[in-house]
């Protein structure tokens, strides 16, 4: 009861400032994964579809890996050290310096153009470790599910906003595309500050013992975890859930912008619009599935997420027209974002208090995975099958189009197959939380 006391009584500041960390990091999300330099890279940097495609999917991946081997062993030093901070400061800066680095990659970087990507990519997705185990200490058990909704969708509509700037650079001041990255450099970084003057990291640090390192105690400490995994069996059946319908969350992420501009035509500007309108309608999805998760459960808040979501995906097999694919597309923005916000409000309420930090970093392992695994998947689905294609004498543009339709099934499956996993684990709730033994 202290620490919700403690966080009652300094409620709005530590709250926004935590919130407006998602304004930030939503627009990298928006301009460098979804809107302008993954089809950047695919159109004009590789300048070939398909293996613009595969390279853009090896790149998601290379930093995938890397993440999922550094996120639990940084969780726990972050748990027992009290350096969520810190960390997240380092990967932002990452993060922030790497995607103004993007403004020098031009046609035929493609190794830059890789490298870049995958260092902003390692600090946006590391940094997420630690800002989401920042939230324990911005809310209450009452109340965690609708601040994290609140922030994803703040964080939408900074997405939103910095995808309006663009758009007007691009199609008003005429701006060459690359000068997108270096706003949305400095727009994350500007964003972020007030997260780190002002929220604060509650429990306090643990004294390394003499004769210990700082390493060596969280390999002690992810050891014991390990050991102790009985205690924690509703954590990982929701991890092997998550793991898997994330896959599918990542594979649609990561290539929603290909998909558009290959199957509907899209170009850069209807690109932009259209993740705007996503991000926008993720927003209101954030917010409701946030108020789902504390007045159910979040259990069944991503149920039906997810259930938005794939009947979403189903639809790209029926669709033709481009407006279609708006509607579409805003349909799974809403439920997208839903599912997002409250997977990690569900890590909160399966983990340990002491614990967070670590849990988190679990997450990401899981998280990484999916967006190694996920992409990876695709990229390889759709090139393989365009190849299938092309060898039986079908044209370039329809066997492209054809991959990608084997590709958008490979979505729908590991979305259905985590949606049948996550049906196993416990419903947990604030007035029916998990005792953890000691």
């Amino acid at each position: 009861m202290i620490q919700s006391s403690l966080v009652v009584k300094k409620p709005r500041r530590a709250r926004w400032s935590w919130y407006f960390y998602d304004f930030g990091n939503s627009a990298y999300a928006a301009v460098v994964l979804l809107a302008v330099y993954s089809a950047y890279f695919k159109n004009a940097v590789v300048a070939n579809g398909a293996e613009g495609t595969h390279l853009w999917g090896i790149s998601v991946g290379v930093a995938a890996i890397i993440v999922a081997v550094i996120s639990p062993v940084l969780g726990t030093i972050a748990d027992f050290s009290k350096a969520k901070k810190k960390l997240l400061f380092v990967f932002t800066a990452l993060a922030v310096v790497f995607t103004g680095l993007l403004f020098f990659v031009q046609k035929g970087d493609i190794f830059t153009g890789m490298l870049f990507f995958i260092l902003a990519e390692i600090g946006y997705r590391g940094a997420q470790v630690f800002y989401d185990a920042l939230l324990v200490d911005v809310s209450t058990p009452e109340t965690i599910g609708s601040v994290s909704g609140k922030g994803w969708a703040i964080g939408s509509i900074g997405g939103v906003v910095c995808l309006a700037i663009v758009l007007v650079m691009i199609q008003v001041l005429h701006i060459d595309v690359r000068f997108s990255f270096l706003v949305t450099a400095v727009y994350f970084l500007l964003s972020a500050l007030p997260t780190f003057m002002w929220v604060k990291q509650i429990n306090e640090p643990e004294k390394v013992p003499a004769g210990e390192t700082t390493f060596g105690l969280a390999f002690k400490k992810l050891a014991m975890t390990f050991r102790a995994i009985k205690s924690y069996k509703e954590f990982v059946k929701y991890m092997v859930a998550f793991l898997i319908y994330n896959d599918g969350i990542m594979m649609l992420m990561d290539f929603a912008a290909i998909i558009g501009a290959t199957l509907f035509g899209m170009n850069q500007t209807q690109l932009i619009l259209f993740v705007i309108i996503i991000q926008v309608t993720g927003a209101g999805g954030a917010l409701l599935f946030g108020k789902i998760s504390d007045k159910v459960s979040s259990k069944d808040s991503i149920i039906f997420s997810l259930l938005v979501l794939m009947a979403s995906v189903v639809a790209l097999f029926f669709i033709k027209s481009l407006v279609l694919f708006f509607i579409v597309g805003a349909f799974a923005g809403f439920s997208l974002s839903g599912v997002q916000a409250v997977s990690r409000t569900m890590v909160s309420q399966l983990a340990p208090a002491n614990k967070t930090a670590e849990f988190y970093g679990f997450l990401s392992v899981a998280g990484r995975t999916s967006t190694f695994i996920g992409p990876l998947v695709f990229g390889t689905v759709a090139f393989r099958a365009h190849n299938w294609y092309v060898n039986r004498g079908v044209d370039a543009i329809t066997a492209e189009n054809n991959g990608l339709l084997w590709g958008v099934g490979s979505i729908l499956l590991f979305l259905l197959v985590g949606l049948l996993f996550l049906l196993l684990v416990r419903k947990v709730t604030y007035k029916d939380p998990i005792n953890f033994e000691e």
